[in-house]
C-alpha cells in the first residue's frame, strides 16, 4: 500500500476519479483501503450487512486495466456501497427484511449499479436499511442499530441507514440510498452529508425492491455537493425496464456547478416548515438563507394536508405490497413494521382517491410557486439526531412517536415528487449536525446542485469525516 488508508478515504468520489485515471493512484490501492476501513469500522457502526470484497478486487482490477489502455473513465476507482434493496448479482436482495433472506441471490444487478461499474466505480458492498424500507431512525430488529459516525449514541437516521454511515465514516465516498418519504434526506441529515433526492421518474428503479411505487426515488448520498452531481450525470438515461421513469431529457450538471447562482431567486419556505421546527433547524435555514442573501420567505399552504395524503398513499401501497407476508408469516416482521402494514390495509379507498386529488391540487399549487421562485429552502429535519432508543419527541406541545414522524419536512416534498439536495450544517458549539433541503423545480436538479455547491464553496455547508476510531 503506497499511500495511508486514512488519506485515500477522505478523498471525494472526484478526487478519487481524479487521481486514478491520471495514474497517480491506482484502483485496487483505493479497494484495498475501503475493504480495510470496512473492516475496521464497521463493527463500531454496523453500516454494512454485506461486504463484497473478492468482487470488489475484480472491479478495481479491471479499471487499473481500462486506464492502462488510455481509457478515462468519469468515477474510475470510486468504492461506493449500496442500500440492500438494490438488486447485486450473486446476492440476496434482502430489503432489510428476514423474510426476503431465504430468497434466491439476484440474476443481475440493477441499472443504476450496472451504470456505476460501467463509469467505473467499484462496489463494496451493501448496507443496513429499516426493513422494506418503513423506517426514519436507522434501528432494524433484524440487524441491529446502525450508529451515527459523529457520535455512536445517536441515530443515522432511516431507512438508507447504512448508506449515510459509511460515507459518514469514511468507508466509501459515495453510497446509493432510496427516499419514498425522505430516506435519503433524514438520514444526510442527521449524519451531515450530501443527499440527492432527484425527480420522481428521473432515474431507473429497475433491479430494486419497491415500497411505494407512486413515491419511490433513489439517489446517492456523499460528502461534496460536486460528488453529487459528478454521480447524477452518470446515473440519467432512459431504461425501458422502469416503465415510471419519465424518458425525459438528461440534463448536465457538472460541469455547470461554478455557473453564478445571483440571479436565481430563492426563498424560503415558511408556515408548516417553520411552525414545526426546532431552534436547531430554524437556526441552520437561517444561516443558509443568510448566505444566499434570501429574505424572502413564502407560505405553503396546506403542508401538513399534504403529509398526511402521502400517509394514506403510503400506508395503503404499501400494506397491499406486504399483507399476503404479514397474514403467512407475522410473526418474521418487525413488530412496528408489521403494525402500519396492518393498518395501511383499513386506509378506506375514498381515502386513498381524495389524497391523489389533493395530490394534484399540491402540485399545482408548487407550478405556481416556481413561477415566482427558483429555489425553495427548507428544513431537512426539526432536529438533529436522536439519541438511539428515541421512542417519541415533542414540537409545539404535541408528542409524537418517532419513528414515523422524523420526515414531517421531507414527505410533502416528495409527495409530488420535487427535486431536493440536503445539505449539511455545522451549527457553533454543535456536536451534531443538521440538513437543510435545497428544492428546485420538478426536472431542476441542476438548480438545487448548483445552490449547495456554492454553499460548500463559501464554507456555511461542509461534510468532514466522522473523527471515528475502532
Amino acid at each position: 500500500m503506497s499511500q495511508d488508508n486514512s488519506k485515500l478515504n477522505t478523498r471525494s468520489a472526484a478526487q478519487t476519479a481524479t487521481a486514478v485515471n491520471s495514474g497517480d493512484i491506482k484502483a485496487l490501492e483505493v479497494a484495498y483501503a475501503s475493504l480495510e476501513t470496512i473492516e475496521r469500522l464497521n463493527p463500531t457502526v454496523n453500516a454494512f450487512t454485506d461486504v463484497l470484497g473478492e468482487r470488489a478486487l475484480l472491479e478495481a482490477r479491471a479499471v487499473d486495466d481500462a486506464i492502462t489502455e488510455g481509457r478515462t473513465l468519469p468515477l474510475a476507482g470510486v468504492p461506493y456501497a449500496v442500500k440492500n434493496l438494490y438488486d447485486v448479482e450473486g446476492l440476496t436482495t434482502r430489503a432489510g427484511a428476514k423474510i426476503n433472506r431465504e430468497n434466491p441471490p439476484a440474476s443481475a444487478d440493477a441499472t443504476l449499479v450496472r451504470k456505476l461499474k460501467d463509469a467505473g466505480a467499484v462496489l463494496v458492498g451493501a448496507t443496513h436499511m429499516g426493513e422494506y424500507a418503513y423506517d426514519f431512525t436507522g434501528e432494524s430488529a433484524h440487524d441491529g442499530i446502525c450508529r451515527n459516525p459523529h457520535d455512536t449514541g445517536h441515530m443515522t437516521g432511516g431507512s438508507s441507514s447504512g448508506s449515510a454511515a459509511a460515507t459518514a465514516a469514511g468507508m466509501v465516498p459515495l453510497a446509493m440510498g432510496s427516499d419514498t418519504n425522505g430516506s435519503i434526506r433524514v438520514p444526510a441529515s442527521f449524519c451531515g452529508l450530501f443527499g440527492l433526492k432527484p425527480t420522481y421518474g428521473r432515474l431507473s428503479r429497475a433491479g430494486t425492491y419497491p415500497f411505494v411505487g407512486s413515491l419511490d426515488h433513489l439517489g446517492p448520498l456523499t460528502r461534496s455537493a460536486e460528488d453529487l452531481a459528478l454521480i447524477f450525470d452518470v446515473l440519467q438515461g432512459h431504461d425501458p425496464a422502469d416503465p415510471a421513469q419519465a424518458n425525459h431529457p438528461e440534463i448536465e450538471t457538472h460541469n455547470r456547478l461554478q455557473e453564478d447562482i445571483g440571479p436565481l431567486r430563492i426563498a424560503v419556505a415558511g408556515g408548516y416548515f417553520r411552525d414545526k421546527a426546532l431552534p436547531d433547524a430554524l437556526n441552520a435555514v437561517d444561516l443558509v438563507a443568510k448566505a444566499l442573501g434570501a429574505s424572502l420567505e413564502i407560505d405553503i399552504p396546506e403542508a401538513a394536508r399534504a403529509r398526511a395524503a402521502a400517509y394514506v398513499i403510503t400506508a395503503a401501497e404499501g400494506s397491499t405490497l406486504h399483507l399476503g407476508r404479514i397474514l403467512e408469516r407475522p410473526q418474521d416482521f418487525d413488530p412496528e413494521t408489521r403494525d402500519r402494514f396492518l393498518a395501511g390495509t383499513m386506509v378506506p379507498a375514498i381515502w386513498v382517491q381524495q389524497a391523489q386529488r389533493f395530490r394534484s391540487w399540491f402540485r399545482d399549487l408548487f407550478r405556481k410557486i416556481f413561477e415566482n421562485v427558483d429555489v425553495l429552502l427548507a428544513p431537512a429535519t426539526p432536529f438533529p439526531a436522536l439519541p438511539s432508543g428515541t421512542k417519541t419527541f415533542t414540537i409545539g406541545g404535541e408528542t409524537m412517536p418517532a419513528r414515523p414522524n422524523i420526515g414531517l419536512f421531507t414527505q410533502p416534498i416528495s409527495f409530488i415528487g420535487l427535486p431536493a439536495v440536503t445539505v449539511p450544517v455545522w451549527q457553533e458549539g454543535a456536536t451534531l449536525p443538521i440538513g437543510v433541503q435545497v428544492i428546485a423545480p420538478a426536472w431542476r436538479e441542476d438548480l438545487a446542485l448548483r445552490v449547495a455547491h456554492h454553499l460548500e464553496q463559501t464554507g456555511i455547508c461542509r461534510a468532514p469525516v466522522a473523527n471515528l476510531t475502532a
